[in-house]
């Protein structure tokens, strides 16, 4: 029986839209005010096919937040807490952007294409809005829009070999957190060697929405014959790694030391940012909650949780999951949650209630899978 999907107007479609469809998407949420994919199938086989072959996904939705203009890398600075002096054109950078009283908003990747030419590649939020706000009032020169970008996500560990295909031998040479631009049949891209995965792989930033869909059809060509496979962010594999997810993980209540992310804050810096003074404070004060890993001792979950589930020790709510979901690779249902920092050591015992009942959870160290990511900043070599 043929799927039929109820669309309208008001919330954008990608420039891949049609491709996934007729690829087999099953089922799109909205992120970012435009349609993602979320099911090409079972979520199990999804994870199978990223961890041993490779997938292809519309990820059109991290919008970008362009800033350009002769005071672009002061500007930038004033929106994040990571130290940006020595981020280079043509690298990339992980970084937070935080609010006055110093939490998070997104957590987007910089890409710096020139020396005053940015872009923010955007979790779920309007970070544009928010960012002309800033501008309007910080006096400097700088401009700011949406441009007309929207990124692919080729991961897994055949990804490397994939991308050489379709790109030629420039991607042997492309590191970890570095991009490059490209053309590829008259289409113009930029290249980057990262992606929301914890696997190998690479985000694909097309730069003509017109020609969305050839290029989609274009990769998976090439990449069918190599075990290419369309796909979505899977959900299993990003909490084994570890990786945060805006809105579920993380938002403007949480600031970068409950998150563990200290590294993405230099409060030594001359310049100045955005809820400098508040994290000076947090920072002196100490933090009252932290995020940590949880093991849940049940049968495996179903499906991951859709709302935060309490966490009790003695009766007393000490924090809550923020995602879980059953690992098939680990055998282990996995969380990342927030709890009480008295109460986030490791092994540390309490009790989950979830809407099919209270199970005991463990505290244990995070990342899950792969702690020092060899999978993704190693060479291309040790993917094959």
């Amino acid at each position: 029986m043929k799927k039929e999907f109820s669309f309208g107007t008001q919330v954008r479609k990608s420039p891949y839209f049609d491709a996934t469809v007729r690829w087999g998407a099953q089922g799109f949420s909205v992120y970012n005010h435009m349609y993602i994919p979320r099911d090409f199938g079972d979520p199990v086989q999804n994870f199978w096919n990223l961890v041993n072959d490779a997938i292809l996904c519309d990820v059109a939705v991290e919008r970008q937040v362009e800033i350009t203009g002769p005071d672009a890398a002061q500007f930038i600075q004033l929106l994040t807490p990571r130290n940006l002096s020595e981020c280079a054109v043509g690298q990339c950078k992980y970084v937070l952007i935080t609010d006055e009283n110093g939490g998070v908003l997104n957590d987007p990747v910089l890409l710096r294409l020139a020396e005053n030419h940015f872009w923010l590649s955007l979790a779920d939020s309007d970070i544009l809005m928010w960012a002309k706000g800033v501008a309007v009032n910080s006096r400097l020169n700088v401009k700011l829009c949406e441009p007309d970008v929207s990124p692919l996500q080729l991961q897994g560990p055949k990804s490397g070999a994939i991308a050489k295909a379709i790109f030629g031998d420039t991607i042997d040479n492309l590191k970890y957190y570095r991009l490059e631009e490209i053309e590829l049949k008259g289409i113009p891209l930029i290249i980057s060697r990262t992606g929301w995965s914890s696997e190998l792989g690479y985000e694909i930033y097309l730069r003509d929405g017109s020609r969305g869909n050839e290029l989609w059809d274009y990769i998976m060509k090439i990449g069918g014959p190599m075990g290419l496979v369309p796909g979505h962010t899977s959900t299993i594999r990003r909490i084994e790694g570890g990786m945060l997810s805006y809105q579920a993980d993380m938002d403007c209540n949480v600031n970068p030391f409950e998150l563990g992310l200290s590294r993405l804050v230099d409060l030594e810096m001359d310049a100045d940012f955005i809820g400098k003074d508040a994290l000076k404070k947090i920072k002196s004060e100490g933090v009252k909650r932290r995020q940590v890993g949880l093991e849940i001792s049940c049968s495996p979950l179903q499906h991951p949780n859709t709302n935060y589930w309490p966490i009790f020790m003695d009766s007393h709510e000490v924090g809550y999951i923020t995602s879980a979901v059953y690992s098939p690779r680990l055998d282990k249902n996995i969380a990342l949650a927030i709890m009480d920092v008295e109460c986030s050591a490791i092994d540390t015992i309490g009790e989950v209630n979830t809407p099919e009942g209270n199970y005991p959870t463990k505290v244990v160290q995070k990342p899950f899978y792969d702690p020092k990511k060899k999978i993704t900043s190693g060479s291309l070599a040790d993917q094959t």
